[in-house]
């Protein structure tokens, strides 16, 4: 039982479970948001170019003797699932482009940081300068 508690223990907070755990807090926390965001924002801004609310469109297939018996095809619930989706694949697709970007960069700078410094480039004057330096210094041994 020990031993049982030992391998849980390591994998319960081992960093990439507690990570995951978190994002899908805060995930359920963004939905949460979007949802409010389409019911509470769009929907009645649809509703200023007509009678437009999401949540009351719907087509009664049969009619039945009271509510709960009636087949209705609720198309509004749908219509804001997908404006809910879609947001938050918008959202995600902003925050994965931003974190690669960031990556990248970060790459950049690693590699600039671990490159070694090249000498600078000598002009042809110092070249030139230090040919004649070597040339009277070999004539110099000569004698």
């Amino acid at each position: 039982m020990k031993k049982f508690l030992e391998e849980f223990k390591a994998f319960a907070f081992k960093g990439n479970v507690f990570d995951m755990a978190v994002g899908i807090i805060i995930g359920s926390a963004f939905t949460a948001i979007i949802n409010s965001f389409v019911n509470d924002i769009i929907s009645p801004l649809l509703g200023l170019f007509g009678t437009v609310n999401l949540d009351n469109m719907s087509v009664v297939l049969k009619q039945g003797a009271d509510a709960d018996s009636s087949v209705v095809l609720n198309y509004g619930s749908f219509i804001s699932a997908v404006i809910n989706f879609l947001l938050m694949a918008l959202i995600l697709f902003l925050m994965v482009k931003a974190v690669n970007r960031a990556r990248t960069e970060a790459e950049k700078f690693a590699k600039k940081e671990e490159a070694p410094a090249e000498a600078p480039k000598k002009s042809d004057e110092l070249v030139a300068l230090e040919e004649i330096r070597d040339l009277l210094k070999a004539q110099a041994e000569k004698k």
